[in-house]
């Protein structure tokens, strides 16, 4: 038996914690954070959430695919960004889908884009439901006859293996543990986890150009696809199979990062690996973030590919129980299937002794010879802990009449310092006007030669403008500071509806135009996730 998704909040619902649960965490704020939970409160029950009628009804054999009733569609009404989350704990599914479909094959959905076509219905491509974007929420029920969320979980398999060029065909709708667990039974691994990894799938990740496990090296999606199909309301897309191709700009680029717009992702070939046997994990500290910061560019610059090279603020560590004092920390891992990692972290601890860290105990190797693994809880598997379980803690978070969110960008090296100092003195100005009081934290979740990807999270308590309201306003503050500094709008969250505006600004206005004439092209009725990157035709 399948456990249920929680339908307002992330993950499972018999993991949102009962009200003393939510409670005592509250009541430890303060020590934390520096201020308490405004309020503890519970979700509207789905029987009472506001879900307006469906006005489609499937006609056969389509109907045979299709799902009207209050569970799916609330289900599919969001993401699980964080006004997400407010609004569904408020009983608020005012954007609900018509119908879910759940297609089986590609033509199933060649048929459902068909009819969505002649009907004028707009049709929004769903994965795992997981964008914090507004990637998969439908559009204004006013602009459309009716709206169909296309949910791809049936096309799951992993239909074929390439020992040989060690890649594998894996279909659309496949969950990362779901993909994993298949190709484990040829002993091969993606090793591709971003933090929604238990329910996002491989579309998804496609789609939005997701960035995963490795913090150098492979780092986003684009690194692992080899050829990609896509069903568009014009017709198949099928890029050709290859390592690599100087033939012109890359069809495979084009539907990375479309995010629905253009067609139905399918399935893909994507290059996989061994699985890893020997490791090799390091934890130093440092005085500062900046100092552990120019610790990790010297070792990204050295030619070492660590699969893990996070940087962790003294606050990003004290809320993660990885560290209780006032230092930085790195978390530094390799991993490889075939060689000893010894050599790469002796260098890598080298490097950042030289920038100021230290080690407080010796780095861990694990080798297939060595037996059993250390049962010692280590400070990066308590990082790892609770790196996906924080996702959960923001339903808390909801509930207490508390703003938690994050925000991600990309810079180079030589303004990452001004973007860190900016963005921190901009945010906590704003939190404190907003609602006197807030808390702003960030981390390196991934490290190129020529610059780093800061991850910020920001929690304040919701006043008197309501956490909606708040939100906004701190969102918008954040993503205007990270626009006018010349930072990316988004280095792994795409786009969707949230990050429009910013990402108009970024982008020029003839790639602007490129997009719009391949939709005519692609999606000439523009039924397709209308007003995702560009505005409705």
């Amino acid at each position: 038996m399948n456990a249920r998704r929680n339908t307002w909040g992330w993950g499972l619902a018999e993991r949102f914690w009962d009200r003393e649960a939510r409670a005592a965490f509250g009541a430890g704020l303060m020590d934390q954070l520096g201020f308490a939970p405004p309020a503890l409160l519970d979700p509207v029950p789905l029987d009472q959430a506001e879900i307006p009628e469906s006005r489609v009804k499937a006609q056969a054999p389509l109907d045979l695919l299709m799902r009207a009733d209050r569970e799916s569609r609330a289900l599919h009404t969001y993401g699980r960004g964080y006004r997400d989350l407010v609004r569904g704990f408020g009983g608020d599914y005012s954007s609900a889908p018509d119908l879910v479909a759940y297609p089986q094959s590609e033509a199933d959905i060649a048929q459902i884009l068909a009819w969505c076509a002649d009907e004028r219905f707009a049709v929004t491509p769903y994965g795992g439901g997981t964008s914090v974007v507004g990637g998969v929420e439908g559009p204004p029920r006013s602009q459309f006859a009716g709206v169909v969320s296309l949910d791809l979980s049936r096309l799951d398999r992993v239909q074929r293996v390439d020992q040989t060029s060690r890649a594998a065909l894996i279909e659309a709708g496949a969950s990362g543990p779901r993909l994993e667990a298949q190709l484990a039974r040829h002993q091969l691994t993606l090793r591709h986890y971003p933090q929604s990894f238990e329910f996002s799938t491989l579309g998804g990740w496609i789609a939005t150009r997701a960035a995963g496990h490795y913090a150098t090296h492979r780092t986003r999606i684009d690194d692992f696809v080899e050829s990609i199909r896509m069903i568009t309301p014009s017709g198949l897309f099928q890029t050709r199979r290859l390592p690599s191709s100087g033939a012109g700009p890359s069809p495979d680029r084009f539907a990375l990062g479309s995010e629905g717009i253009f067609g139905v992702i399918t399935e893909a070939w994507l290059r996989v690996s061994e699985r890893p046997g020997y490791r090799a994990r390091a934890v130093l500290s440092f005085a500062g973030f900046l100092e552990a910061a120019e610790a990790a560019r010297a070792i990204v610059q050295s030619g070492l590919l660590p699969s893990n090279l996070r940087v962790l603020d003294p606050l990003e560590a004290r809320l993660n129980a990885v560290r209780a004092d006032d230092r930085a920390v790195m978390l530094l891992a390799f991993e490889s299937a075939d060689h000893s990692l010894a050599p790469d972290i002796g260098r890598a601890v080298e490097l950042a002794r030289h920038s100021g860290g230290v080690l407080d105990r010796p780095p861990k190797l694990e080798e297939p010879s060595s037996g059993s693994a250390d049962p010692e809880v280590t400070d990066a598997e308590r990082w790892r802990g609770a790196f996906f379980d924080a996702p959960y803690l923001q339903n808390v978070m909801v509930s207490l009449g508390i703003v938690a969110d994050t925000f991600e960008t990309a810079c180079t090296w030589d303004r990452f310092p001004e973007l860190y100092n900016g963005v921190r003195a901009e945010l906590t100005r704003a939190m404190k006007e907003v609602a006197g009081a807030g808390t702003i934290s960030c981390r390196l979740t991934h490290v190129y030669p020529d610059g780093p990807a800061p991850y910020f999270t920001f929690v304040f308590p919701g006043g008197a403008r309501g956490l909606l309201g708040a939100w906004v306003e701190i969102k918008t503050a954040a993503s205007e500071t990270i626009s006018r500094m010349g930072a990316t709008i988004t280095h792994h969250h795409s786009v969707g509806r949230l990050h429009r505006p910013w990402y108009d600004r970024e982008r020029p206005e003839v790639f602007a135009e490129v997009l719009r004439a391949a939709k005519r092209t692609l999606d000439p009725k523009g039924i397709l996730n209308p007003g995702v990157l560009i505005d409705p035709l």
